[in-house]
């Protein structure tokens, strides 16, 4: 009976430290997927934040650039134009172009970076259709609120750089 109850006992450590050692391979399988989801979660939220900021700079460099095009058809603008003439139609273009990336930036900016560039926009389609008063410079007239613009984005861009600490 002692023989009996000492295998018992053999058979019963044993099962227990088969219990144990499942327990505790479960739990290091555990931590470790918890580790991995969280490694990945992190991965997808800086590819996300680059993949924000590449289309944040593609909507500024847009901006630009066309607001530059603006600035030369009011560098070109005739005293006198009609609904037919070659300039009209160009900046017509160039400003309805510009008014919708004024538009994608209010999507994809804080209010501070659209409404400065927004005033840039106001300057330049006053400076486009209605001209500036004699001996009042083009360049000088949108530098203000141009550069109010630029700074207003550049803060933007810097205060959250892609990688880790964006998040």
């Amino acid at each position: 009976m002692t023989a009996m109850a000492g295998q018992l006992w053999v058979s019963l450590i044993s099962l227990g430290g088969v219990v144990l050692g499942g327990l505790l391979s479960y739990l290091v399988q555990h931590r470790t997927q918890q580790s991995a989801e969280r490694t990945e979660q992190q991965r997808q939220r800086i590819a996300l934040s680059e993949t924000r900021r590449a289309e944040r700079l593609a909507l500024l460099e847009r901006f630009i650039e066309v607001s530059a095009e603006a600035e030369r058809c009011a560098y070109t603008r005739p005293p006198q134009w009609e609904d037919t003439d070659e300039w009209y139609l160009t900046t017509q273009g160039v400003m309805n172009r510009l008014w919708v990336a004024d538009r994608l930036l209010r999507i994809q900016f804080p209010l501070t970076v659209h409404e400065t560039a927004h005033a840039h926009f106001l300057d330049l389609n006053r400076t486009v259709w209605h001209g500036l008063p004699d001996g009042e410079s083009v360049r000088d007239y949108l530098e203000g609120n141009r550069s109010a613009f630029l700074d207003a984005a550049r803060e933007v861009m810097e205060a959250a750089p892609p990688g880790p600490r964006a998040l």
